[in-house]
């Protein structure tokens, strides 16, 4: 019967209970998950997710950056298996490798987004005071959306960072999430609409 994480959503099949003899060793785990098994992902799921977890925890601190991480990382894993060779290296080590990435992945997007609000804030304080043109658009839009990120909740906040910041496609997004593309697309849509109500607010109020 299947299972969900509480760690990374993800959604995977019990395997036997923890000590059973059928259960395979880590180089038998590592040879099925190679061959796309997917009991080999639940069993590498059961015993590294905890580890992966910790890392991404240590790297972005506790909450939903680093249940993101942990997810992208198996996920990652899972669609990359074909890259993985059994004979190279414990399947561990490779799962380290990959939230080695997504870690990275997180603080360049945490450093985009840091570089965007303070280039939109910088453009929008040098606007000359006595100007009777309005603020440009874009500036004006992209200090909305950072206002406007803030109020989302994980994996929405997530999947526009990484449509605005990163200008990932919708593919790629549910790639990188492991999110079904239409959920991608809805959460999107959602944001924009969202935000385009806000816009028609602000210009109303300053018309």
């Amino acid at each position: 019967m299947p299972t969900r994480s509480t760690v990374t959503g993800m959604v995977v099949q019990e395997g036997p209970e923890t000590g059973d003899p059928r259960e395979p060793d880590d180089d038998e785990v590592a040879r099925l998950f190679a061959a796309g098994d997917e009991q080999a992902l639940a069993w590498a799921f059961e015993r590294w997710a905890a580890a992966v977890h910790g890392m991404a925890v240590r790297a972005v601190g506790p909450g939903p950056d680093a249940e993101d991480i942990t997810q992208q990382t198996f996920v990652s894993a899972w669609t990359g298996r074909n890259g993985y060779r059994p004979n190279r290296g414990p399947l561990a080590a490779w799962l380290v490798g990959i939230c080695r990435h997504r870690i990275a992945d997180a603080f360049a997007g945490r450093d985009r987004a840091r570089r965007s609000a303070a280039a939109a804030a910088t453009a929008a304080r040098d606007l000359p005071a006595t100007s009777s043109a309005p603020a440009d658009s874009r500036v004006a839009d992209r200090l909305l959306l950072l206002d406007e990120l803030d109020r989302l909740e994980q994996p929405q906040r997530r999947i526009i960072e990484l449509a605005f910041f990163e200008d990932l496609t919708h593919v790629q997004i549910a790639a990188r999430t492991g999110l079904p593309l239409g959920t991608v697309k809805s959460h999107i849509r959602r944001t924009l609409e969202r935000l385009r109500g806000r816009l028609e607010v602000d210009g109303a109020l300053h018309a």
